[in-house]
C-alpha cells in the first residue's frame, strides 16, 4: 500500500502527473485542481490513495490529506466512483464543497461534469451529516446541522446568500457568513436578519 509519494514532477497528463522517486516513475490520477498546480521539474509530495482490482492497480494523488478525504467521502455515496469525485474535486475547493452541502445546494455540486441533479441531490443529502468532520479549513462554516429538506436550503438561507453574492462577495463567502449567522440566530431567522448578521461576520 502506498501512502505518499516525495519526488520530481516528471510528466503532466490531461488526468494523471508521473512522479519520479530516485529512477522509477509513478503514474497518480488527480484533480484538474491538484495538476494546475503542478510544475515539471519541481519536487512535490503526494498523499496517495491506492486502489488495488483483479484486473487494476492505480495511484490517486492530493496535494493536501484534506482532498484526500473528500475523495473518499464522496465515494460512498452511491452513483458515485473515482472519477466523478474528481471531476467534483476539480469543480470545487473542499471549502466550496462543504457549503455546498451544509445549504443543501445541489445546483452547485451539479456543476461538475457528470454530476446529474439525481447524484447532486444525493452527494448533498447524504454527506450532511459526515461533511463536518472531513471540513478541514472549512469547519467554521459548517458546524450546523442542517434540517432544509432533501437537497433545497430554506427560502431565507437561499435569499441571504444570494444578497450577500449581489454586494459582491464570493459565493463561498457568502455561504461561510450566512451559515455563521445561522449559528447565531437560529435556522428560523428571516432573511433580513441572516443578512444582517452575514454581513458583520464579513466585516471581521
Amino acid at each position: 500500500m502506498i501512502g505518499k509519494l516525495k519526488g520530481t514532477v516528471d510528466e503532466i497528463g490531461e488526468d494523471h502527473v508521473v512522479i519520479d522517486v530516485h529512477g522509477v516513475g509513478y503514474v497518480a490520477y488527480c484533480s484538474g485542481r491538484t495538476l494546475s498546480k503542478l510544475t515539471v521539474g519541481e519536487a512535490v509530495i503526494l498523499h496517495i490513495e491506492t486502489y488495488v482490482r483483479e484486473d487494476v492497480f492505480r495511484l490517486y494523488g492530493f496535494l493536501s490529506m484534506l482532498e484526500r478525504e473528500w475523495f473518499r467521502l464522496l465515494q460512498s455515496v452511491q452513483g458515485v466512483g473515482s472519477k466523478v469525485a474528481l471531476a467534483v474535486l476539480t469543480t470545487l475547493t473542499a471549502s466550496e464543497l462543504a457549503n455546498a452541502i451544509a445549504l443543501q445546494d445541489k445546483a452547485t455540486v451539479a456543476r461538475a461534469p457528470g454530476i446529474g441533479p439525481k447524484v447532486a441531490l444525493r452527494i448533498v443529502t447524504e454527506l450532511k451529516a459526515k461533511a463536518p468532520a472531513f471540513a478541514g479549513d472549512a469547519a467554521g462554516s459548517i458546524g450546523f446541522k442542517q434540517e432544509l429538506g432533501e437537497g433545497v436550503a430554506s427560502a431565507p438561507i437561499s435569499d441571504a446568500v444570494s444578497a450577500l453574492t449581489n454586494l459582491g462577495y464570493s459565493r463561498d463567502q457568502a455561504a461561510s457568513a450566512v451559515a455563521a449567522a445561522v449559528r447565531t440566530a437560529g435556522e428560523d431567522a428571516d432573511s433580513a436578519k441572516l443578512i444582517r448578521l452575514g454581513l458583520k461576520e464579513l466585516a471581521r
